[in-house]
C-alpha cells in the first residue's frame, strides 16, 4: 500500500538556502558600509577608482534613464551624472545608500531599495544599466541578468565591472593576496574579517570572463563582449538588449 504521493522538499530547502544567503549578504554590507569605500581603496591600492572611471568612459555616449545596480554608496553614480541623464541607484542595502545620499555631488540622483533578482523597475524603462562589483552578490545571477534584460529598452546597453580571472602568470600572487591580505585588512580596518572572507569567497565563485559571457547570452542579451583590466583581475562586460 502506498503511503501517499512523494513530496519533493528540495525546492523548499533551496528557497531557505537562498533566503539565508540573501540575509547574510545584507548583514555583510550593513556592517561594512561605514568603511566600505576606504577598504576598497586599501584592497585595490586605489585602482578600483581607475576601473570605474574606465567604465564611465565606455558608456559616456548614453543618455536617458541610467540605472546603477548595486550602486551602494554611489561612487559610480557620481561618475555617471550628466545633463541628459536621469541616474538611479538601486541597491538592497539602505545603510550603504544612506552614506551615499549624504555625500557631495549627488544632486539629482535617485535612490531605490531593491534586489537584482527582482528589480523595482518597469519593463523596457531603462536606457543604460551598469553594475560595478555587485552582481556576484546576487543569489541567482542568471535570474538577475534576465531582470536586466526585462528592464532595458530594445537596443539599450548593459555594462558590468566585476572581478574576474587574472592572467596565469599573475594568478598565484593574486590568490595569495586575496586569501590572506584582504581578510587581514577586513579585521584591522573594517573590524569585520568574516565579511571580507565572504567577499573573497564571492569573487572565487563568480564565473570567469567566458563563463559570464555565456550567462549573458543565456539571459537573452546580445552583442556580448568583454575587456580585461589590470591583466584580468577585473573585466568590463558589455551587452545589449536585442
Amino acid at each position: 500500500m502506498s503511503d501517499g504521493p512523494a513530496i519533493d522538499r528540495s525546492f523548499g530547502a533551496q528557497t531557505v538556502a537562498t533566503e539565508e544567503r540573501r540575509a547574510r549578504i545584507r548583514d555583510v554590507f550593513d556592517h561594512v558600509a561605514p568603511r566600505y569605500d576606504l577598504m576598497n581603496d586599501l584592497m585595490s591600492l586605489g585602482i578600483h577608482r581607475a576601473w570605474k572611471r574606465t567604465l564611465a568612459r565606455r558608456v559616456a555616449g548614453a543618455t536617458g534613464r541610467v540605472v546603477d545596480l548595486a550602486g551602494g554608496t554611489g561612487d559610480v553614480a557620481r561618475l555617471l551624472r550628466g545633463p541628459q541623464r536621469e541616474v538611479v541607484v538601486v541597491d538592497p542595502s539602505t545603510a550603504m545608500m544612506r552614506i551615499g545620499q549624504r555625500r557631495r555631488g549627488m544632486q539629482g540622483v535617485q535612490w531605490i531599495e531593491g534586489e537584482a533578482e527582482q528589480l523595482p523597475l518597469a519593463d523596457a524603462s531603462v536606457d543604460l544599466l551598469v553594475v560595478s562589483f555587485g552582481l556576484r552578490n546576487a543569489t541567482q545571477v542568471l535570474q538577475a541578468l534576465r531582470e536586466v534584460r526585462r528592464v532595458l529598452k530594445p537596443g539599450a546597453r548593459f555594462a558590468c565591472l566585476e572581478f574576474s580571472r587574472p592572467a596565469p602568470w599573475l594568478a598565484p600572487a593574486y590568490d595569495l593576496y586575496s586569501r590572506w591580505v584582504i581578510p587581514a585588512l577586513g579585521a584591522s580596518v573594517a573590524r569585520h574579517p568574516a565579511a571580507y572572507r565572504y567577499l573573497v569567497e564571492s569573487i572565487r565563485r563568480f564565473p570567469d570572463q567566458a563563463g559570464f559571457a555565456d550567462l549573458l547570452r543565456q539571459a537573452g542579451l546580445a552583442d556580448v563582449r568583454w575587456e580585461n583590466l589590470s591583466f584580468g583581475i577585473a573585466a568590463l562586460h558589455f551587452a545589449t538588449r536585442p
